[in-house]
């Protein structure tokens, strides 16, 4: 098990490299929870990862609330979160009182460059881990290229894109189970 100080102390760590945003984030907790330290399992993370963009909020608060709840209880979800924003939290407070002066310097500039690569290197993997955990029926496709073609050529907004095809998943579900009971 796992004390509240550790947990509290890894996520500030996941927050002090969790660039980039919340899609970054599932790499990260499978290597320290899944991998290092076997605690939750990689279905059950890629779960929650799942379950933290479909709800309001910051994703790497709600990712680490179910990761603290699932090994602490309330009090487990609420040092989670506090632990992955306390690192940014600071940092942004530093940043706003110092931004006029950074925003020309080229050492700044190249740092955020080469952060925006390694954020997009990050974001493939947790695209990847995600495709490969899906389970990709007809059904799958079907809705991974109407989202598509609703974002691009519809230029649907990702809460609508999100709202639309989680009420078509939710009413195929049932068309399914339905179906199932009556064979």
């Amino acid at each position: 098990m796992i004390s509240l100080l550790d947990l509290y102390m890894i996520f500030v760590k996941i927050g002090a490299i969790l660039l980039g945003g919340g899609y970054v984030i599932l790499p990260i907790v499978l290597t320290e929870f899944a991998q290092k330290r076997n605690l939750i399992t990689h279905e059950e993370i890629v779960d929650y990862f799942a379950l933290s963009q479909s709800l309001p909020g910051i994703i790497a608060a709600n990712i680490s609330m179910f990761i603290g709840y699932k090994l602490k209880g309330k009090f487990g979800a609420l040092i989670a979160m506090l632990g992955v924003i306390t690192v940014p939290f600071l940092i942004i407070v530093t940043l706003a009182s110092v931004l006029n002066t950074l925003v020309g310097n080229s050492i700044v500039n190249g740092i955020f460059w080469g952060v925006g690569v390694s954020v997009v290197a990050l974001i493939m993997l947790t695209v990847l881990e995600m495709w490969q955990k899906s389970n990709r029926d007809t059904y799958f496709y079907v809705i991974f290229i109407a989202t598509l073609l609703a974002l691009t050529l519809l230029e649907y907004s990702p809460i609508r894109a999100i709202i639309v095809f989680t009420v078509v998943g939710v009413l195929y579900k049932r068309f399914l189970e339905k179906k199932e009971v009556n064979l």
